[in-house]
C-alpha cells in the first residue's frame, strides 16, 4: 500500500466544495468534480477511500505531541522558541491559541470529513467491492473521531454528511458519550464487512477494527466488552504475532508484519516543506525526533525535538532487550562509532530510538528532515495483548488470563521465563501499566494512558486536574461557532 494507496494527489480537489460570486456567474466552467457527477463507479469510490487514507500521514503530530505533553519526553528543538506550540504543551501552559494544536483539530476534522463524504453517498452506486470500501471509510471516520475525542472532549458529530459553512453555529458539540457512542457503531458495522486480510498492503483489516474497538471500550472503562473483544482478535480472527526480534519491530524489513495490526503508510518519494507540513508523504514526525546536525552510521539528521528523559530511560530493567531498541544514547553511540551531533534545547543525552530517521533511500525528495519512510505502527499486537491484559484484570474477569498477555509481552522483551509477572488485583493492574510504558515509548500513547487512568495529575509536571485533561479548542473555531460551542474548563 505504501507504494499504491498513498499518493493522492486528487484528494484536495475531490474533496473541497468551490463557490464563486456574482462577477462569476457568466463564466463556463468546463469540468468540476462535485457530489452530482461523481460516486458513479468503483474506481471514484476507491480514489475517495484513497483520499481518505492520506489524512492519516498528518497524525505524525498527534504521535509527536502524544509524547511531549506525557512525563516520557520533553519538548526539545534548537531553542525555547523553536515551534512554540511544543514547548508550551511541554510545559502545559498551552492555551486556545496554540498552531500545533489547532493542527490536530483541524487535520483529524479534515479526515472525518473525507470520509463522511463517502458515508453520504453510500447507496448512489452499487458495486461487488462496495460493503468492502464502506467499512474501510467507517474505520477511517472512527479513526479520526478518536483522535478527536481523546484530544478534545465532546465534538460536533453530523454522521452521514460533511460538515459545511454554517454548521458550525447550529451543530452542538455531541457530550463524550455520543462521540464514543458513534465510533462504536462505525466499528461495529465495519468489523462485519472487514476481511482478516486486506485487499491491499496498509488497508484497514478486521482485525484492525476489533483492536480500536477494544480499545474504545477500554478508554471508556468498559472492561467486558474490551476483553470480549480483544479476545475474540486474539483467538478466533488471529494472523498476528509477537516478532521474536525486538530489534527489528521498528526497521523498514518489519513495516506491515506479522505485528502490525493497523500500521499509517509512509514513503520518502513525495516531498514536503514547512510550508506545507501536511503535504508530506513521509512521516514528518520522524525529522522532528532526530539528532540534530547529525553525521554518522546508521541514522540521519533531524531537530532534536522529542527527547526522552533520564526518567524514562530508568524505567527498564536489567536485561531487558527494549532499552536500546527504544532510546538512542547518542553520546555512547558517537563514542562507538565516530558520529557527530549537534545539543539542542533542552537537551538530555536521547533520542527516540524507533522513530528518528534512517538511510534515506536515492528517491528521496523535498526537504529530507520533513520527508521519512518510516511507517507508523499505529496498533501493534503487543498492544492488543497488554489492553486485553488490563481489561481482564481491571474488570474482574480473569487475572490468570491477565497475566497470560503480559507475560507474553515479557518474555519477548527478556528472551526467558525468568522475568513473568505473578501479581493479582490492583498490585497486577499497576505492573499491566507499568508495561505499556516500556512497551509502547515513543509511540504516542502515555499521555492518553495517563489521563484515563487518573494518574495524569500526579505523574507529569505541570499538569492540572480539571483542566489538562483536555486540549483546549482552537480560539477560532470558538469565535466561528458563535456562542453555539463552549470551550473546554479551565481555557
Amino acid at each position: 500500500m505504501k507504494k499504491n494507496i498513498i499518493t493522492a494527489f486528487m484528494a484536495l480537489t475531490l474533496l473541497s466544495t468551490v463557490s464563486c460570486g456574482d462577477d462569476f456567474i457568466d463564466r463556463e466552467i468546463p469540468y468540476s468534480i462535485g457530489a452530482d457527477n461523481y460516486f458513479n463507479n468503483e474506481q471514484e469510490y476507491y480514489n475517495a477511500l484513497v483520499a481518505t487514507y492520506d489524512i492519516l500521514q498528518s497524525t505524525y503530530v498527534n504521535v509527536l505531541l502524544g509524547e511531549i505533553a506525557s512525563d516520557n519526553t520533553l519538548s526539545g528543538g534548537e531553542s525555547a522558541n523553536d515551534v512554540i506550540g511544543f514547548q508550551q504543551v511541554d510545559e502545559m501552559i498551552h492555551t486556545p491559541i496554540n498552531a500545533n494544536v489547532k493542527n490536530v483539530w483541524d487535520w483529524m476534522f479534515a479526515g472525518v470529513n473525507r470520509a463522511s463524504y463517502i458515508m453520504e453517498f453510500k447507496d448512489k452506486t452499487d458495486f461487488a467491492n462496495k460493503p468492502q470500501i464502506i467499512a474501510e471509510a467507517r474505520f477511517l471516520r472512527a479513526y479520526f473521531q478518536f483522535e478527536l475525542v481523546k484530544w478534545f472532549g465532546g465534538i460536533p458529530l453530523k454522521h452521514d454528511a460533511r460538515f459545511k459553512l454554517g454548521d458550525e453555529k447550529t451543530i452542538p458539540r455531541s457530550s463524550k458519550a455520543e462521540v464514543y457512542a458513534s465510533i462504536e457503531n462505525d466499528l461495529i458495522l465495519a468489523i462485519a464487512d472487514l476481511n482478516p486480510t486486506a485487499p491491499q498492503v496498509g488497508r484497514v483489516t478486521k482485525g484492525a477494527a476489533q483492536a480500536l474497538l477494544g480499545k474504545v471500550y477500554l478508554y471508556q472503562d468498559k472492561f467486558d466488552l474490551a476483553a470480549q473483544t480483544l479476545e475474540n482478535l486474539i483467538t478466533v480472527t488471529g494472523g498476528y504475532s509477537l516478532i521474536t526480534n525486538y530489534d527489528t519491530i521498528f526497521e523498514e524489513a518489519q513495516e506491515n508484519g506479522a505485528e502490525s495490526v493497523f500500521e499509517v503508510q509512509y514513503t520518502d518519494v513525495e516531498g514536503a516543506g514547512f510550508e506545507c507540513l501536511q503535504c508530506s508523504e513521509g512521516n514528518v514526525a520522524v525529522g522532528f525526533n532526530g539528532p540534530r546536525n547529525y553525521s554518522g552510521p546508521r541514522f540521519s539528521s533531524g531537530y532534536s525535538f522529542n527527547v526522552p528523559t533520564q526518567a524514562t530511560v530508568d524505567i527498564y530493567e536489567a536485561g531487558d532487550l527494549r532499552k536500546d531498541v527504544a532510546i538512542l544514547d547518542i553520546a555512547a553511540w558517537a563514542a562507538a562509532t565516530g558520529a557527530t551531533y549537534g545539543v539542542g534545547y533542552k537537551h538530555t543525552g536521547y533520542f527516540n530510538k524507533k522513530y528518528i530517521p534512517r538511510t534515506r533511500s536515492s528517491g528521496a525528495a523535498g526537504d529530507l528532515n520533513l520527508t521519512n519512510p518510516n511507517n507508523y505502527r499505529a496498533i501493534r499486537y503487543a498492544d492488543v495483548l497488554l489492553m486485553a491484559a488490563e481489561a481482564f484484570n481491571r474488570g474482574g474477569i480473569d487475572d490468570t488470563k491477565a497475566r497470560f498477555y503480559l507475560n507474553q509481552v515479557r518474555r519477548r522483551a527478556f528472551g526467558d521465563t525468568n522475568h513473568d509477572i505473578n501479581g493479582t488485583g490492583t498490585t497486577l493492574t499497576s505492573l499491566i501499566w507499568q508495561e505499556r510504558r516500556r512497551e509502547l515509548m515513543g509511540e504516542g500513547h502515555r499521555f492518553f494512558d495517563l489521563v484515563r487512568t487518573g494518574r495524569a495529575a500526579i505523574e507529569i509536571d505541570g499538569f492540572t486536574a480539571d483542566r489538562n485533561e483536555l486540549f483546549p479548542i482552537p480560539l477560532e473555531e470558538i469565535q466561528f461557532s458563535a456562542g453555539n460551542w463552549q470551550q473546554n474548563p479551565g481555557y
